[in-house]
């Protein structure tokens, strides 16, 4: 009686990048989970600013999230563009705009994100790092989403492994890989929401400002830092001269600035009052 087990190949999984299609038009997996994500963190914030404390109310909720959702899509587009292909956008400008073509980078995506706060929170008069404590704790539902999305579309697979769990992706080749992006939805989107929302919801953590937001910001790079040992290199990077990928040299310094938030949000708790039975 033998014990080993073939690899799984991901073809037979079954798998259709097609979420819903109704006649010409088609809505995929990664295009839902974005949806979703968008959706789910618009309903988890209305229930957060109820809590006592708050900075903003409902209705700066809803304006919000269209203000967040633009950051992500045109922060994510642009840092793809710069840090990973630079070469086939300037060889070609307009592909920057084609969207269902794929090409996203988080980093660049949290970057436009962190932009849309700061415009947001000066044109209502709210503070942008309590505004970024609030959507860190919501964001890990699209990540995760998102990393889940990946796999179900047999794409950004990891590096080769010889352990039983290896995955043969149908486009990678006939060695079996590391489903890198199983890993990434079970960090950055699953540990990452119960840790925040633990804190968000049993602690006053929420009030200090910068203290939520720095820890998914410090929590994110690290898990991230980790996952890329497994994760294939961007094909057109490789590994840096470095040794170290593009996703790992993007996260040091998002580590460190989470690390800078946390370290000084308890000197900016003395400006905020605490509700009674908060």
């Amino acid at each position: 009686m033998s014990f080993f087990q073939p690899p799984v190949e991901w073809a037979s999984l079954g798998f259709d990048p097609i979420a819903l299609a109704i006649g010409p038009l088609a809505l995929r997996w990664y295009s839902l989970a974005y949806i979703v994500g968008i959706l789910a963190a618009w309903w988890l914030l209305l229930r957060m600013v109820k809590r006592p404390g708050a900075p903003m109310t409902g209705r700066h909720v809803d304006d919000l999230i269209s203000w967040a959702t633009l950051g992500v899509i045109a922060g994510g587009r642009l840092g793809y563009v710069i840090f990973y292909d630079p070469a086939k956008f300037l060889a070609d400008p307009l592909a920057i705009v084609k969207l269902w073509e794929g090409g996203m980078s988080f980093h660049g995506g949290l970057a436009g994100v962190i932009f849309a706060i700061l415009l947001f929170a000066r044109a209502n008069v709210l503070s942008s790092l309590r505004i970024l404590d609030y959507l860190a704790v919501v964001t890990p539902v699209g990540l995760g989403l998102g990393r889940l999305a990946n796999f179900v579309n047999g794409e950004l697979w990891g590096r080769p492994t010889d352990g039983t769990w290896g995955i043969i992706f149908a486009d990678a080749g006939l060695e079996p890989r590391h489903p890198s992006t199983l890993y990434q939805a079970f960090l950055e989107g699953l540990v990452l929401f119960i840790v925040l929302n633990l804190l968000f919801w049993f602690s006053h953590a929420r009030m200090k400002p910068g203290l939520l937001g720095g820890l998914f910001i410090a929590l994110y790079g690290v898990f991230r830092f980790i996952v890329e040992f497994f994760r294939e290199p961007d094909a057109q990077l490789g590994i840096l001269s470095i040794g170290l990928t593009m996703g790992q040299t993007l996260s040091l310094p998002m580590v460190a600035a989470g690390l800078a938030l946390m370290a000084t949000a308890s000197r900016r708790e003395a400006g905020i009052r605490l509700p009674t039975g908060a």
